[in-house]
């Protein structure tokens, strides 16, 4: 891993996109570029994905490494303006051509992108956008019972984001005193409300779903070992 402190550049950068925009708020992520036409695929990061639009402008935070083949200059954090030119969904990922990225070559270097709004035109999108990237740290409720707060959102792997909710309470009561981990769908038939105001999210989850999604605990696996043997 690279911890070297980003170019000095890099970060005046940053200081005056905070200056004339204030804080960003990442929509989505590029994945991987899809077909030969600079088309990629990016992965949500709201749960609705279809506020995405032809004609709208995005900010594009490229981080070091972006590039498959980065110069000095490119492996420096800074954010470049996107327009929306096409989109379409696709295997639970959203397909995007910008303009001005007609190749594959051109979409190689966005490889890695955060795609992003200034924290202030929020205001402008409609009400209900929930952003799945604020989520950490709020409780999670099933059927008004809390189940824990979230550690984690994942995302590609299904086609809605995968909350990891941690039990802390119950994980002490067991040995290791390891927090107990749900793998939970942010799934809209699953979803109840959220309030960012009081930090909750409460939701409807099936019968059994908390009980299937813990991963095992360490006694577990070695008792798991040891029948395997």
């Amino acid at each position: 891993m690279n911890n070297a402190p980003a170019p000095q550049g890099a970060k005046e950068n940053a200081a005056k996109d905070r200056e004339e925009y204030g804080d960003f708020i990442t929509l989505a992520r590029v994945v991987k570029t899809q077909g030969r036409h600079g088309e990629v695929a990016a992965e949500i990061h709201s749960d609705v994905p279809e506020r995405f639009a032809a004609g709208m402008k995005l900010f594009g935070l490229r981080s070091a490494g972006s590039a498959r083949h980065p110069s000095a200059e490119e492996r420096r954090p800074e954010r470049i303006l996107l327009r929306i030119e096409d989109l379409w969904p696709h295997k639970g990922l959203l397909v995007v051509k910008f303009a001005g990225v007609d190749s594959i070559s051109d979409a190689e270097g966005l490889i890695g992108c955060e795609l992003q709004l200034p924290m202030a035109e929020r205001a402008e999108l409609d009400q209900g956008w929930t952003y799945v990237s604020e989520l950490i740290g709020c409780t999670v409720f099933d059927r008004g019972r809390e189940i824990g707060r979230i550690a984690d959102v994942q995302f590609g792997a299904g086609e809605a984001p995968l909350l990891i909710v941690a039990d802390e309470v119950r994980g002490e009561a067991k040995k290791g005193c390891e927090a107990t981990k749900y793998d939970v769908p942010f799934a809209e038939a699953y979803l109840e409300s959220v309030d960012a105001g009081k930090r909750e999210v409460r939701m409807n989850l099936p019968e059994g779903m908390l009980e299937i999604n813990a991963p095992m605990t360490a006694e577990e696996k070695r008792q798991q070992g040891k029948s395997g043997k």
